[in-house]
């Protein structure tokens, strides 16, 4: 869309005298400023909206522990993941409450506790990883905080497998 609002401010400019070409190029700047806020405003509440599992979700929705998995945990972002898109398609938030996983079902809920401070997060698989040696899930940095390991970058960490309580007849 912005680009096509430049080739016509081209054919414009062309017709222009001199003195009119920078107060084009002034409104023009001032037109994709806005247009830029104005898809922001449009992708923020997509990014906050990705993944609805927390810890105060976990307290409301009774979950049953599924199965349960040992190993390391480690943390991306964004800018780790090299851009916005995930394995699911849906966009990547830094502050989701969002994982990826190997073999996990997308839209799987896990509940991951960090084994040296037992603080723990419930999060929505919708992610593909990680594809390191000994590391069996991948948290939002955002998640990786609210556990306290985005320092230390990798933590032993529990990972309960959930499914709803009453899915089973409970």
């Amino acid at each position: 869309m912005i680009l096509f609002l430049s080739s016509i401010n081209f054919q414009i400019i062309e017709s222009v005298p001199q003195e009119g070409i920078k107060r084009m190029k002034k409104h023009t700047r001032k037109f994709k400023s806005a247009m830029m806020a104005l898809v922001s405003l449009i992708l923020i509440p997509i990014c906050a909206n990705t993944g609805n599992a927390n810890s105060a979700t976990a307290a409301k929705e009774p979950y049953k522990v599924k199965s349960v998995q040992h190993g390391k945990a480690s943390w991306y972002s964004i800018k780790t993941n090299y851009g916005t898109k995930t394995a699911s398609g849906q966009v990547l938030c830094n502050n989701a409450p969002t994982a990826a996983h190997k073999t996990l079902p997308m839209g799987t809920k896990v509940r991951v506790i960090n084994v040296a401070n037992k603080k723990s997060e419930v999060v929505t698989i919708n992610d593909r990883g990680p594809f390191i040696k000994g590391r069996i899930i991948d948290v939002t940095i955002g998640t990786a905080e609210k556990l306290g390991f985005v320092k230390n970058g990798v933590v032993a960490v529990k990972v309960e497998v959930l499914t709803k309580a009453d899915a089973d007849g409970e």
